[in-house]
């Protein structure tokens, strides 16, 4: 007759006791407020990333004496944020696919380097077109997103027809492309660039500003208000239609408020950042109007905007068409998936044909951000994304997995990192952090989902 030692397991596949008194606990203390949400059918998940996100930047803005929740810090985070946001939407479908792209860092600096070359050098120099044409940031961003694709496309068929697991042809492709790049011209710094092209990176050229500025900030804050209010009316209507319970009409109205309000605060927060003194004294020279005296609004920037766009394409790619659902099924099991006539190999390739084509919008941000393309541009931005989707809730077991919490996992993962290069933490500490608030989220999550008997 065996002896249970406290603190082990005593059957297999079950937690041990201590472990299963922790998730009680937390279950009974939480439980009121559970059901309190209950009514609003909000995922807890969610919340709880909110919660912690709401923690970090408190935390945060009082260490650095208020620096942190500054219009300016907050704006500039945004901005840092949008370039893992637009990867980490791809990266949900790939985990959710059971497979994985560690070379999105450096396909995202390949590409970089190519649009930097395309712009730069390929079309003044070996075409004999000149600088600055209108068209030149048009036909960069067709040119990267193609390459993309096609080279996101060629790593998608070797893992799905070929039968390579995705960890070795994406860890070949990292290896690769960071490589190539050093064939650019030896690996030198590419600039500058388009000026038209430089706006996507939320910067300033003279007088243009990569930003909305503030009554377009405020109608498309609007507009997205609009949106959600009529998508939870069809959505409660289509609910209705097949006989679903839906939520009750105050628990609607507060899920709605809350989500406009969301939106304004960021339009808000964007509106409160005054462009710099010399650049708005430029701007109003040339719109024959004063400088106001809280200066003039930068409003929400173009990374951002971009960053939006691409979340509700990818959101719709994954819920509302056959392509999203098959990635979902594969996910939840790839032969049932072949069984019910789903083609896995042909969904797999046109995953990672879209991961590569995102990488190259993140790319075109990054460069655009910093006027130029340089050898380093995205080291190690593949450990943010995947920290970004597995944060978000996405699941490396496949099938689980949302758009919307790999945005809010980017966030948490900047703010963690712009947090500490206020404090002035030195970048293996912030690694060290990053890593250990990784572990520790995926960790939680298992032990939250884990059934205890």
């Amino acid at each position: 007759m065996g002896v249970s030692v406290p603190g082990e397991a005593t059957t297999a596949g079950q937690p041990a006791p201590p472990i299963r008194s922790f998730v009680g606990a937390l279950r009974s203390a939480f439980a009121p407020l559970a059901g309190l949400l209950r009514p609003l059918e909000v995922d807890t998940r969610m919340l709880g990333m909110v919660a912690a996100l709401a923690v970090i930047w408190i935390a945060f803005n009082i260490v650095s004496g208020g620096t942190f929740l500054s219009a300016r810090n907050l704006w500039n985070l945004s901005v840092q944020s949008a370039s893992i946001g637009i990867m980490a939407t791809g990266m949900v479908l790939i985990i959710v696919s059971r497979n994985i792209d560690l070379s999105v860092g450096s396909m995202l600096g390949f590409l970089g380097y190519t649009m930097a070359m395309f712009q730069a050098v390929w079309i003044p120099q070996s075409l004999g077109l000149g600088l600055e044409q209108p068209y030149t940031w048009i036909l960069t961003l067709v040119v990267g997103i193609a390459l993309g694709s096609v080279i996101g496309g060629l790593q998608g068929f070797i893992v799905a027809f070929g039968g390579v697991p995705s960890f070795i042809v994406t860890l070949g492709g990292l290896l690769i492309w960071r490589g190539l790049i050093f064939r650019y011209a030896q690996g030198q710094t590419i600039a500058p660039l388009d000026t038209t092209f430089q706006m996507l990176g939320g910067g300033t050229v003279g007088t243009r500003v990569g930003a909305l500025g503030e009554w377009p900030s405020w109608a498309l804050g609007a507009v997205i208000c609009v949106a959600i209010i009529f998508l939870m009316i069809a959505a409660r209507r289509r609910k209705r239609s097949y006989g679903f319970p839906v939520r009750p009409m105050w628990a609607e109205i507060l899920v709605g408020a809350v989500a406009c309000g969301v939106v304004l605060g960021t339009v808000w927060v964007a509106n409160s950042y005054p462009l710099p003194p010399n650049v708005a004294e430029q701007v109003a020279q040339e719109r024959h109007i004063p400088v106001p005296p809280g200066g003039i609004p930068t409003g929400v920037a173009f990374p951002v905007v971009i960053m939006l766009i691409v979340t509700l394409v990818v959101t719709f790619l994954g819920t509302r068409r056959r392509f999203g659902r098959y990635v979902y099924a594969i996910g939840g099991n790839p032969e049932a998936a072949a069984l019910a006539g789903i083609n896995v190999r042909r969904t797999i390739m046109l995953t990672f044909a879209l991961m590569g084509s995102l990488a190259a919008v993140s790319a075109a941000v990054q460069t655009a951000r910093l006027n130029a393309a340089v050898t380093s541009l995205g080291v190690q931005n593949e450990l943010d994304v995947i920290s970004a989707a597995v944060i978000g809730g996405t699941s490396f077991s496949g099938g689980i997995g949302t758009v919307p919490g790999a945005i809010l996992g980017a966030v948490v993962m900047q703010s963690l990192r712009s947090g500490m290069v206020l404090l002035l933490v030195d970048s293996p500490t912030q690694d060290i952090v990053v890593g250990i608030v990784l572990v520790a989220a995926v960790g939680l999550d298992a032990v939250v989902r884990r059934r205890v008997t």
